[in-house]
């Protein structure tokens, strides 16, 4: 299970999770309770309760790179187009907008 902090800004908004069936995102209380916390999409908007799909968000997937920019991207790593997780913790940390995906290291066990 791969597991990503989602960040709105500069601010830690929630957590998106890869599991079995598909993919979760859940809003931290923390950002709840903030002064003034700002949807990560408008298909998203602020809850207490996980949102779930079989498929990535769309407000995730759309921030994966295309062309000749994903491209690049695939060359300098041994990851599949299919494989939209691995491509948004790869190309996702710094991007151009309001959100910015860091990946949560798995513990070992």
């Amino acid at each position: 299970m791969r597991r990503a902090n989602i960040f709105y800004k500069s601010q830690l908004a929630g957590v998106l999770t890869e599991t079995d069936t598909g993919y979760r995102f859940e809003y931290l209380p923390e950002y709840l309770s903030s002064g003034c916390p700002q949807p990560v999409s408008l298909t998203m908007p602020l809850s207490n309760l996980a949102y779930g799909s079989p498929v990535l968000f769309p407000a995730f997937d759309g921030l994966i790179p295309e062309g000749w920019l994903l491209d690049v991207a695939l060359r300098n790593a041994d990851i599949s187009r299919l494989d939209r997780m691995s491509l948004l913790l790869l190309c996702c940390k710094d991007c151009i907008g309001a959100l910015s995906v860091v990946e949560i290291p798995e513990e070992d066990e």
